[in-house]
């Protein structure tokens, strides 16, 4: 891995008063190394580069927080696939693990923030005396840190590749024969490792039978050990004579082994019967004689009934909602018995649920950052997720 390593050092003593205080300034930020690492400076456009970013307090008077983050641009896409941050007092040290895709050939710049949060012993013991109905702010002194860009040279993949990555794909076709105009259903997965493979269409359209797609359903995981993706492509395709399916070939490219491949769906001879003309005309020249036909009252009867159920279900399932509203969420009586803002992080985070992922996110802006809020509204935040 190539390594970028910033060190804050204690710089000369200067005699003159200017001197001294502009060397005052340098030392406030002089205590912690940040450490940058990526697995990998030379990739392809949408290949996977690891991104390793490590801060270290070096000096244990000042109480240090860290406020980090990668900047977007349109020029690559993040994922943050792990994170450990141990803020002991005097003994700071944030891990952080991103996976960068660039967008783009040529040179890329990875540009980041960096906030050093300066505070005392004092302060924090101030700031840990409050609770839900006397909230005190951390009291800090913030100095941003100019971090010197990651610099990648890109790649360009070649012409034509739809894919990037290690795949490979199935298809189901439900059957080959059909009626005239019955829809036959086709599914296309595309599984493996790489750049998610997320595609406008599969098939292209064709004037000889009709296309029927949806959004491709896609599960991601993003890992240290890089991305694996499983799309799928729900399809259904109609025609009123038979057809030929043309065979469909999606551009692949690998770029751990930089070499181009092929994903073949294979072409396919749909019979189709086709509407039988003659069944449509009346044959029958002389109709029976009119006669009363009760038909519409059943009708209207059956739409009477079927509106009555389901008027009486709507209601059925009112009442029991409403009954379900006036039952209180075991979770709500712990929620309100955390007595700061760290323990009703811990109960939230120990929940897994993602619908308490928007309150962690404020209550750790609020405890690391500056968007503080009362405890007392987080928890309500927190007890609105269980409605």
């Amino acid at each position: 891995m190539k390594d970028i390593s910033v060190k804050h050092i204690l710089g000369k003593r200067f005699s003159s008063l200017v001197l001294l205080l502009l060397l005052s300034t340098v030392l406030s930020a002089e205590d912690f190394t940040a450490h940058i690492k990526t697995d990998n400076r030379t990739p392809y456009v949408k290949e996977a580069v690891l991104l390793s970013v490590d801060f270290n307090q070096t000096n244990p008077l000042p109480v240090l927080l860290f406020q980090f983050k990668v900047l977007p641009s349109k020029a690559y896409r993040i994922h943050q696939i792990y994170a450990r941050h141990d803020d002991t007092l005097h003994h700071t040290h944030h891990h952080n693990l991103y996976e960068i895709y660039p967008l783009r050939a040529g040179d890329i710049n990875i540009t980041f923030s960096l906030v050093k949060r300066v505070t005392n012993d004092e302060k924090v013991r101030y700031f840990a005396s409050g609770d839900r109905d006397d909230f005190k702010k951390l009291d800090t002194t913030d100095y941003p840190v100019s971090l010197p860009p990651v610099q990648l040279h890109v790649k360009p993949l070649p012409k034509g590749t739809q894919l990037v990555g290690d795949f490979r794909l199935d298809y189901t076709l439900k059957k080959k024969q059909a009626d005239a105009y019955e829809p036959i259903p086709l599914k296309v997965t595309i599984t493996g490792n790489g750049y998610p493979p997320v595609l406008s269409h599969i098939i292209k359209p064709n004037k000889d039978f009709t296309l029927f797609s949806e959004k491709p359903i896609t599960q991601i995981r993003h890992s240290q050990k890089g991305t694996h993706s499983t799309v799928t492509y729900p399809m259904a395709i109609s025609a009123a004579h038979s057809f030929t399916l043309p065979e469909t070939t999606l551009q692949a490219f690998n770029p751990k082994t930089a070499h181009s491949y092929t994903l073949t769906i294979p072409a396919e001879e749909i019979s189709v019967t086709p509407v039988d003309k003659t069944a449509l005309v009346d044959n029958v020249d002389n109709p029976k004689p009119l006669r009363v036909n009760w038909a519409w009252l059943y009708t209207l009867l059956g739409y009477l009934s079927a509106f009555i159920a389901g008027f009486a279900t709507a209601w059925l399932m009112k009442q029991r909602r409403t009954q379900t509203r006036t039952q209180t969420h075991p979770l709500k009586a712990k929620i309100d018995a955390c007595a700061d803002e760290k323990a009703l992080l811990a109960l939230l985070m120990a929940q897994g649920d993602k619908r308490f992922e928007g309150v962690i996110g404020k209550l750790e802006a609020s405890l690391y950052g500056n968007q503080k809020q009362t405890l007392k509204s987080l928890k309500q935040k927190a007890k609105e997720q269980l409605s």
